[in-house]
């Protein structure tokens, strides 16, 4: 995410002393992927978001804590191994859907692939 749209997020979590107050999660791991992408010196980071570090060092350390303990999730790239059955070998007619063995075995269909995505994102 570019520095301009996380400073306009920002700018809404401010209070009228300039305080950054209740920021949501949400912003916050986005602080924090755009801090460990973030190639120039420091002090360039918090200049491009309007803030000093002082004001941000409290978010990116409880975002950095949040993380480690898990509330982000894992961004990191996990394999799914996917087994076709070649129902049209045996004449039976072929898949109208996508089925999902899940947690002890049970069987989860779904009609099309946006519905599978959209599964996915609400269990992550």
């Amino acid at each position: 995410m570019d520095t301009i749209t996380l400073k306009k997020k920002l700018s809404t979590y401010q209070s009228s002393k300039g305080y950054l107050k209740n920021v949501s999660d949400e912003v916050l791991y986005e602080i924090l992927v755009a801090w460990e992408n973030w190639t120039g010196p420091s002090a360039e980071f918090y200049r491009s978001l309007g803030y000093t570090h002082k004001k941000m060092a409290g978010l990116i350390g409880k975002a950095k804590r949040m993380k480690r303990e898990g509330h982000f999730g894992s961004s990191e790239f996990k394999q799914v191994h996917v087994e076709a059955n070649d129902a049209n070998a045996s004449g039976s007619t072929p898949c109208t859907g996508i089925e999902i063995i899940w947690n002890e075995g049970k069987l989860i269909r779904f009609q099309d692939v946006d519905r599978l995505i959209e599964f996915l994102k609400k269990v992550a």
